[in-house]
């Protein structure tokens, strides 16, 4: 099957996204094992790529579905989705994740892609509706015909909230459960080794934290290589529903059409989760030097418990079919971990900078969606 050159460009783009996540989000797998100094850098890029992959695995074949990409194919209104509208999406993400990279802000991939794919959508339907009302009412001046098509959009159901507000509200929610359950996890593990012996101890948490950022990576592979294979799926079902009219796509319910298109196209989810492991392999310095010293001096015991507070969340968000931030998840653990010590032990400016970069991800990344989607009706 030939596919057409859009889709072909927005599967590569999607993929380079995946790539970027990975370097992106190196930090949130190894910044504590790095800083505790149980793994050089690039042996800990290495283990945090290899549990990446084995994600896959675990989501075909021990899961059995990719909840998570079912879920951000499905944020858009399928009657408002192009592959115009994928492709501003993804260059709205890739631009927003390369700027902060650039500065070593940690921001967070996912709410990224969602952003840019929501507001090239949003923007598509403006659009329409835009059009519509001035074809149909001539005599309305530019602004009231602005006014109207605004109007219009706010009623059409672009946005599925049903999807969309649980991201939304997982934004603040998975750093408070990430810090919640890293505080219990300290606590418990202070108590069981409060008469053992320092180094002794030391020594056990630092192999510990092998298996601990094992299984964050693990978290962080399921739930980010599945984003960009949900895009690529709207996009690919897109393809076969609205521009091949595919029978077998077209008879199958629109909730039953991603699961169709993750077992026919099975080779969609193997290089999603190869270009994020091979991300993680690049390494993000900047981003790693933030996660892991910045906000709090941890030690290997807090290591442990961060990034398996972490991992537990990821897990629990994976299982409901919750996109998160593993950024915001990992930070609000790390987070927790220096609460254990005092509230003086976290240092609260960089890390309200964190949040200003959280809440300003998915807006800013619209606004450059809808303008990159302006622009690319323009051209065509």
């Amino acid at each position: 099957m030939e596919f057409p050159i859009l889709l072909v460009v927005i599967i590569a783009l999607a993929l380079i996204f995946d790539y970027i996540n990975g370097f992106h989000d190196a930090a949130n797998s190894i910044a504590t094992i790095v800083s505790t100094k149980v793994l050089t850098p690039f042996q800990a890029v290495l283990w945090a790529a290899l549990w990446n992959f084995a994600a896959f695995f675990i989501a075909a074949y021990i899961i059995g579905e990719f909840k998570i990409g079912n879920t951000i194919a499905k944020t858009v209104n399928e009657n408002f989705i192009t592959l115009e509208v994928i492709f501003s999406g993804l260059i709205a993400a890739i631009a927003w994740n390369l700027l902060t990279w650039w500065f070593g802000i940690p921001s967070s991939s996912s709410h990224t892609l969602i952003g840019g794919f929501l507001g090239a959508a949003l923007m598509h339907a403006f659009m329409m509706d835009y059009h519509d009302v001035a074809a149909a009412q001539p005599e309305l001046g530019m602004w009231d015909t602005i006014k109207e098509a605004f109007n219009q959009v706010t009623h059409q159901g672009v946005v599925k909230f049903d999807k969309v507000i649980p991201i939304f509200l997982f934004i603040f929610m998975a750093p408070i459960i990430g810090m919640v359950i890293s505080i219990i996890i300290t606590l418990i593990i202070v108590h069981l080794y409060k008469k053992s012996n320092p180094h002794k101890a030391d020594k056990s948490f630092k192999r510990l934290q092998l298996v601990s950022s094992a299984l964050f990576s693990l978290g962080h592979g399921l739930n980010d290589a599945q984003k960009v294979m949900g895009i690529i799926g709207a996009a690919v079902i897109y393809y076969h529903v609205n521009m091949l009219q595919d029978a077998q796509y077209l008879n199958i319910p629109s909730a039953g059409r991603f699961d169709y298109f993750a077992q026919h196209y099975i080779w969609v989810p193997l290089v999603s989760f190869i270009a994020i492991a091979l991300g993680t392999m690049s390494g993000g310095w900047k981003i790693i030097k933030t996660m892991g010293t910045k906000i709090t001096k941890v030690t290997s015991l807090e290591g442990v418990s961060a990034e398996t507070a972490g991992a537990i969340t990821l897990f629990i968000t994976d299982h409901f079919g919750i996109p998160v931030s593993t950024t915001h998840t990992i930070t609000g653990s790390i987070i927790g971990v220096g609460l254990t010590k005092r509230v003086s032990a976290v240092r609260w400016g960089i890390t309200v900078s964190l949040l200003w970069a959280w809440v300003l991800t998915i807006p800013i990344s619209a606004i450059v969606a809808a303008i990159t989607y302006l622009l690319v009706t323009f051209i065509s």
